[in-house]
């Protein structure tokens, strides 16, 4: 019968079974990692609500007890006691890591958007704009924190109004390094992004009264900034993995922290590992906060919505 709806065949059902219980597990071991970081820092926030500040949420005592009286965990109960013992530590670091992540990327952004602007229309501004994406793409990106911070000594120069806000000075002088260093890669991709929409839309901007800075910041970047989303995406991740450079000028992040830790017990492949999973589950974070950010800007019928 024409316009029936073919049945879905027992391996279709199956498909979507598994894959509704991987994005539930996803989601739970998300919402796990994202609660206990929340409550780690809301607990060091309020000097120790739930638990002395520096001391883990949950026993580690407790923790290896528990491990130990299970057939075929016993093994590992050390070790997951040393983790839980290690996790104020990460937790502190984190903080770091988002903050100067998520304050870089978006003051980035509002440097990199009159980057991308100038060169794609200005004349001398787009030789400037030029120079500055290839001078901070060019060189490395701890080359650049090193000038900043060995180099420069800006971190002797914070004005007074930030000083205390930070465990150390020189946080300030990463969020400036990340910042000036990501622009420079924001601004390439919001350059394509604004090659690829169509001349013929100045012309029209025009055509009903609008100045050209108008047409292009009325018509041009509202399309231009969804066509960027993807690409600024891998800016969010890049950004989120850059950041373990911090530590090679002291800021005490994620990565810095949890080498001191190595350091001192020895036990690197354990936190490393840990603090791998600590990375990938940020990233991954990331990547599906900036998809449902795609998905809610799209406009149907413009740009990669052409395609759903």
């Amino acid at each position: 019968m024409a316009g029936a709806t073919r049945p879905r065949t027992v391996g279709e059902r199956v498909a979507d079974a598994d894959e509704s219980a991987g994005r539930l597990l996803l989601v739970a071991a998300g919402a796990l990692f994202w609660g206990w970081l929340v409550v780690s820092w809301g607990n060091r926030w309020l000097g120790g609500a739930i638990a002395p500040v520096g001391e883990p949420l949950v026993a580690p005592d407790a923790v290896e007890a528990a491990l130990a009286g299970v057939p075929g965990l016993a093994g590992v109960a050390a070790d997951a006691a040393f983790v839980v013992e290690l996790t104020p530590v990460l937790a502190q670091g984190t903080w770091l890591t988002v903050v100067i992540t998520g304050v870089s990327l978006v003051c980035g952004f509002f440097i990199a958007v009159p980057l991308a602007v100038a060169r794609v229309y200005g004349r001398f501004s787009a030789w400037l704009s030029l120079g500055y994406t290839e001078l901070l793409r060019g060189t490395p990106l701890l080359a650049q924190l090193f000038v900043l911070y060995y180099g420069l000594n800006l971190a002797a120069s914070v004005p007074a109004v930030l000083s205390g806000v930070f465990p150390r000075e020189v946080v300030w002088v990463a969020i400036l390094g990340f910042t000036l260093n990501g622009a420079a890669y924001q601004a390439e991709y919001i350059r394509g992004a604004v090659e690829s929409v169509d001349d013929g839309q100045i012309t029209a901007g025009r055509a009903i009264g609008l100045s050209k800075l108008e047409s292009i910041y009325h018509v041009v970047l509202p399309q231009a900034l969804r066509y960027a989303i993807p690409s600024w995406t891998n800016e969010f991740v890049y950004l989120i993995k850059y950041s373990s450079l911090a530590g090679f000028i002291t800021v005490p992040e994620l990565y810095y922290l949890a080498n001191q830790v190595a350091s001192d017990t020895f036990r690197y492949t354990t936190v490393f590992l840990v603090l791998g999973a600590m990375y990938l589950a940020l990233v991954l974070t990331a990547s599906k906060v900036m998809e449902r950010v795609d998905e809610r800007v799209a406009i149907p019928g413009l740009g990669a919505d052409r395609e759903r």
